[in-house]
């Protein structure tokens, strides 16, 4: 029986507290925070309608590291569990430090005037953690998340020695929209303009953006175009996993909304360049942010199906072996559970296993860790359990 505090009230944030609202067994009392606190209260009687549960609501601005200590001390939580945006992950780890609360988010720190990311500035915390007797538990999403869980799984039960890595995120959903983003879309727009990026014996080899592509025959979707992005537990799992030579992400996008893409860049519309309108300084993706469909309600629209998995080749008894471990994902079975679209499923729900994980000590140890830095079984057995199923198919070696 334990108490927890949601910070952000997106899409994720309400599949995190539909998911958790639905073990009240484990997940006590729930508290969910944002500052669109309107928000809050239409997650809460959602939740409330479909389970029962009452949620607690309140209004807080993340960035404030005080007030949001403050909030911490009051309620004395057992986990905060940080789905809000990644701007703020360092101020709500220093909440947490303050306050003696474990934590927990699923994607990792981005300066917000800078198109970059990457886990230095959260693995620097990795001694605060540790000697606060806290737990950091970084990146507990789908990608990063459960294909880093995939990797260990893999490393644990099908190789002796992992060599390559091939993270495959395929959407084949339709929302009927000429152009929208799938998350936060300021977030996605940054994270797919800039370079492409992947390790390979040792170095990381920088590419254009989407210069780079391949077809990829992804299961109960087809045939789609993938193109190799940088994506943070490539990081992650470069450093964690043994013998490995190389390691790349790849997504796939539609033509239409390559095509809007371009379009948008060319005219300075994804830019996070401040430039002045009428005496107010903002960044134009912002202003896109503003005019395009909120993720958040893209659930009811959106038919077709996700597919997400690890591409790994290795050697086991001395033999080539290669496997594809994935999940495949119905976006109207998601919105008819919670109401809300796959892609947000697949990140919210193992926020909420990841936070059992803790909850139950099984993942709980002093520091600043990565998903595969823990014991997969009982994570991969909450996947099947808890609506993220996963197969996995033998493919012919390389």
């Amino acid at each position: 029986m334990s108490k927890i505090i949601i910070i952000g009230a997106g899409g994720v944030g309400n599949v995190v507290a539909h998911k958790c609202a639905q073990s009240s067994n484990i997940f006590s009392e729930i508290i969910l925070a944002s500052k669109t606190f309107e928000k809050c209260l239409a997650i809460a009687q959602s939740v409330k309608d479909k389970t029962g549960k009452s949620i607690k609501c309140i209004r807080l601005d993340a960035d404030d590291v005080t007030i949001t200590t403050k909030l911490l001390e009051n309620e004395k939580p057992d986990l905060l569990i940080n789905v809000a945006l990644p701007y703020q992950d360092l101020n709500l780890m220093d909440a947490c430090l303050n306050a003696k609360v474990d934590y927990l988010d699923t994607a990792n720190y981005e300066p917000p005037n800078e198109a970059k990311f990457e886990y230095k500035w959260q693995w620097d915390y990795e001694e605060r953690f540790k000697k606060a007797g806290l737990t950091a538990l970084l990146g507990s999403g789908f990608d990063p998340g459960v294909t880093n869980v995939f990797c260990a799984y893999a490393q644990k039960h099908y190789f002796d020695s992992i060599e390559t890595i091939d993270i495959l995120d395929a959407n084949a959903g339709d929302h009927g929209y000429p152009f929208a983003t799938n998350f936060n879309p300021e977030i996605n727009i940054r994270e797919i303009t800039q370079k492409g990026r992947y390790w390979k014996e040792g170095k990381w080899i920088e590419v254009a953006p989407m210069s780079i592509h391949r077809e990829y025959n992804f299961p109960e979707i087809g045939k789609k175009n993938a193109y190799l992005l940088y994506h943070e537990e490539l990081e992650s799992l470069s450093k964690n996993i043994p013998n490995l030579k190389k390691i790349r992400f790849w997504m796939t996008f539609s033509e239409q909304y390559l095509l809007h893409l371009e379009v948008l860049q060319n005219v300075g519309m994804t830019s996070i360049k401040p430039i002045n309108v009428k005496g107010i300084q903002i960044q134009p993706i912002e202003f896109l942010k503003s005019v395009l469909p909120d993720p958040a309600t893209l659930g009811e629209k959106t038919k077709g199906k996700t597919c997400i998995g690890c591409d790994i080749s290795g050697l086991k008894d001395g033999n080539k072996k290669r496997i594809f471990i994935y999940n495949v994902s119905d976006h109207q079975k998601c919105y008819a559970e919670v109401l809300s679209q796959a892609i947000s499923y697949t990140t919210g729900v193992p926020a909420r296993i990841g936070a059992e994980m803790i909850l139950n000590k099984k993942w709980r140890k002093p520091g600043v860790w990565n998903m595969e830095e823990m014991d997969p079984d009982p994570f991969m057995e909450s996947l099947n359990k808890y609506g993220i199923p996963w197969n996995v198919i033998n493919l012919k070696p390389k």
